[in-house]
């Protein structure tokens, strides 16, 4: 068996001491070494295939080395993305990723978040926040380093790490005007949460500036994020207005639930109704039609959410600076819209 690289092994390669070649690995100490210096550890470490022990790294720095991260449904594709920009970054910092699954229950959310903080991690990335979340506020007295993801709170100074949905549901309602229609109809979220009320408000306001009607009556709110709510929500708002050809769904599930109700009909998506999700989490482009949805950079959410919290465990901003990154989206048209029959 082939023995372990150890840290002697890298500053040798590096030609560096070990001392130095330690505060290059690490985030917190890396800004007192040279680029330099910086630059030669890594690669040796990297050639190497080196790698610090998380237990003993955490016991010279009284951390555990690792981090928690809640998100609120682990069926919905979207979050695969993320998860897996999260781990990137904090895996090239030593880190290691809890993920628990905390569902739609406020009270189950507070239990694993208490699971995760007594298992002493470092920091939490949160998926699950609602817009008004005391639960959160309250956080901050227990865990030093807290970064939402794909959600805001209000009231609450934290860094937020989401996607421009106000843009997002203008290039969709902008591309069914082009199209000719004029009768869109829309398929909200869940208006607890900040993507919910974000999406509904900017199809409202995008409505509008087009001198569209935009009233209640051309807008059903699901009661989650997931493909059952969205055909519930559809049936009932095509049945109030059969008129309607085409809907802005919230996100990609909702419109796939809004598929089922439109063939259920007798229609056709694409012919008689157009349909527009939000998103695009995979495989959407195999769908008949194919759905035209708003593409949303998840992974470098992730990214971003790991580099904010790093920030915030090393120091490197102050704890209650919140620094928020709002990333833009890009729309991809596909079979799922037309010009009106």
């Amino acid at each position: 068996m082939e023995s372990q690289v150890t840290l002697k092994d890298v500053a040798r390669e590096a030609g560096v001491h070990p001392s130095t070649a330690s505060r290059a690995l690490n985030a917190e100490t890396r800004s007192v070494v040279s680029q330099d210096t910086v630059e030669r550890v890594v690669g040796a470490a990297r050639r190497l295939g080196y790698r610090p022990h998380p237990l003993a790294r955490g016991l010279r720095t009284n951390k555990t080395m690792t981090v928690g991260m809640v998100i609120p449904d682990i069926e919905n594709p979207l979050f695969g993305p993320i998860i897996a920009g999260v781990e990137s970054k904090l895996g090239e910092e030593g880190y290691s990723l809890l993920i628990a699954d905390a569902g739609h229950s406020h009270e189950y959310t507070q239990g694993v978040v208490d699971s995760l903080i007594e298992r002493r991690v470092d920091g939490l990335i949160l998926a699950t926040a609602a817009r008004s979340d005391p639960f959160i506020d309250n956080l901050a007295t227990r865990v030093g380093a807290i970064v939402l993801v794909n959600r805001t709170t209000e009231g609450i100074p934290l860094p937020a790490i989401v996607t421009d949905d106000h843009a997002g549901i203008g290039m969709a309602v902008a591309h069914l005007v082009a199209l000719g229609h004029r009768d869109i109809g829309h398929v909200a979220g869940p208006r607890s949460l900040s993507t919910g009320m974000g999406r509904y408000q900017a199809f409202i306001g995008w409505m509008h500036s087009f001198d569209l009607q935009a009233s209640s009556d051309v807008i059903e709110e699901a009661s989650w994020f997931q493909v059952s709510p969205g055909y519930e929500a559809a049936v009932k708002l095509l049945a109030r207005r059969p008129d309607l050809t085409a809907i802005v769904a919230a996100n990609d599930l909702l419109a796939l639930g809004c598929y089922r109700a439109i063939r259920e009909l007798g229609k056709e998506v694409g012919g008689d109704v157009s349909v527009t999700g939000y998103n695009d989490v995979p495989l959407l482009d195999l769908l008949h039609p194919p759905l035209t949805t708003v593409r949303v950079p998840y992974r470098q959410m992730g990214t971003e959410a790991a580099s904010a919290l790093m920030a915030r465990m090393t120091g490197t901003v102050r704890t209650g600076a919140p620094v928020s990154v709002r990333l833009r989206p890009v729309l991809v048209a596909r079979g799922s819209t037309a010009a009106p029959l």
